[in-house]
């Protein structure tokens, strides 16, 4: 899952990734999920960040990513742009 976030109070680097902070950090520890910042890292008010989670159920996947998904967009210093979600799918 990848979230295009838009920081509109930050005027630095800095106070941008003290506003993305909490959000990753939030979900690593809250869902046990992989996060990195992987895009607009040398914007001031853009950052693009993604998820990646592992199930053997399609159905708790989906209930995991949408809690992921409500938690990035109850956070306050950050306006959600655009999400958009792949899956990969075990071939045997």
């Amino acid at each position: 899952m990848r979230f295009d976030l838009h920081v509109p109070e930050s005027r630095s680097l800095k106070t941008k990734r003290r506003a993305i902070r909490p959000i990753t950090d939030g979900l690593r520890q809250k869902f046990r999920v992989s996060v990195a910042e992987v895009g607009c890292h040398d914007q001031w008010q853009r950052s693009i960040i993604a998820v990646a989670a592992v199930s053997e159920s399609s159905a708790h996947l989906d209930d995991l990513l949408a809690n992921c998904e409500r938690f990035v967009y109850s956070a306050p210093e950050v306006e959600v742009l655009d999400v958009s979600t792949s899956y990969l799918e075990d071939p045997a």
